[in-house]
């Protein structure tokens, strides 16, 4: 871990059953309720605590070391990204499982034991989430996601469903054996879409991605990466956001659709998101939403085919599961229609 200082607790498991990862970036005013809902879990499992840190320049650092010495953490010396920081935690952690959470998340107190009875039930183990609710308002947001065909994810709001297509990277469980056998997140991706791309591959290798019925987690949709929440009704992103959305989706529905699906589906999809774009930049009068945003996405396919058509070679070499089942939790009414119908054109700063 190069660039990295390490600061480790004394009291360090040597075994713990799980390490709860936590990516931070200047979220020195956010930590304290996450770590608190973390130390607060009931039940006898053991488990440690791990932080990376992303050069923060609020002092989270210094703050973390006074307060919290009895977790493990990572400074890194360079701004690296979600992807990278969640991989350097991976690979410091000693438990069987890991459970990354978002520094924006505190758990419910009985989340671990939950997530632990349903890793036990699992058969392979996979991939794991709790019900999310939204931080301000208490509302159920998601119980995981299913997708579109564009891979646009769809918030599971059924009780009774277990099996998902993906899970939010603010709360997700995966055994650490399963987490290196993926490749963890991949650093191409940067950040937004890190998780959709685990569970597609999770999924295509033939492990379960699934939810818990019981317990959950508050997170605050946005607060550290900002975009992707309502406000007035009206939905509301940033340049950043919406850029990574839209090219690391594209990047994954080429790599991860299996068989000659792809096809149609990426024709399909740089289509309406041409037409989107085009619309989204006249509506908020504002040019370098097409040329920042949807261009770049668009072209994607075309400038980078050759690592695409790699990657795809790669991982659709490893599928254990027929085109079928890869479908199951796949829902066929594009998630963009329902959202323009609900709230009319995004708001894009």
């Amino acid at each position: 871990m190069a660039m990295v200082a390490q600061y480790s607790s004394l009291s360090r498991p040597t075994r713990p059953l799980c390490s709860v990862c936590i990516a931070n970036y200047n979220g020195v005013a956010l930590l304290a309720d996450c770590l608190d809902s973390v130390l607060a879990q009931s039940g006898d499992l053991e488990f440690e605590i791990i932080v990376h840190d992303d050069a923060s320049t609020d002092g989270s650092v210094a703050w973390l070391r006074e307060r919290y010495p009895q977790i493990e953490l990572l400074a890194s010396k360079e701004n690296v990204g979600f992807c990278v920081s969640n991989n350097r935690m991976v690979e410091y952690a000693r438990g069987e499982f890991v459970l990354l959470l978002n520094n924006d998340a505190a758990l419910f107190p009985d989340a671990l034991a939950t997530l632990r009875r349903c890793a036990d039930q699992q058969t392979p183990k996979g991939i794991l989430t709790l019900p999310q609710y939204n931080w301000q308002t208490g509302e159920l947001v998601d119980r995981g996601c299913l997708l579109d065909p564009f891979c646009n994810p769809v918030p599971n709001l059924d009780a009774a469903r277990v099996d998902v297509a993906m899970v939010p990277g603010a709360g997700l469980w995966i055994p650490r054996a399963a987490w290196n056998e993926l490749g963890g997140f991949p650093e191409w991706i940067e950040s937004i879409g890190e998780d959709l791309f685990l569970c597609c591959q999770a999924r295509l290798r033939g492990l379960p991605v699934q939810t818990t019925r019981e317990s959950g987690y508050r997170h605050w949709q946005g607060k550290s990466f900002g975009g992707n929440k309502l406000q007035d009704g009206q939905l509301q992103s940033t340049f950043r956001r919406r850029r990574l959305s839209e090219r690391n989706k594209t990047a994954v529905l080429f790599v991860t659709t299996p068989g000659p699906l792809m096809w149609p589906l990426l024709a399909l999809h740089l289509t309406a998101m041409a037409m989107e774009g085009l619309l989204v930049s006249m509506i908020n009068s504002d040019v370098r939403i097409w040329k920042e945003i949807y261009w770049p996405a668009i072209t994607l396919p075309l400038r980078e085919f050759g690592i695409l058509r790699t990657r795809r070679g790669q991982l659709q070499s490893t599928r254990r599961g027929g085109l079928r089942i890869y479908l199951q939790p796949v829902v066929f009414l594009p998630q963009k229609i329902l959202l323009l119908l609900r709230h009319g054109m995004p708001k894009i700063r």
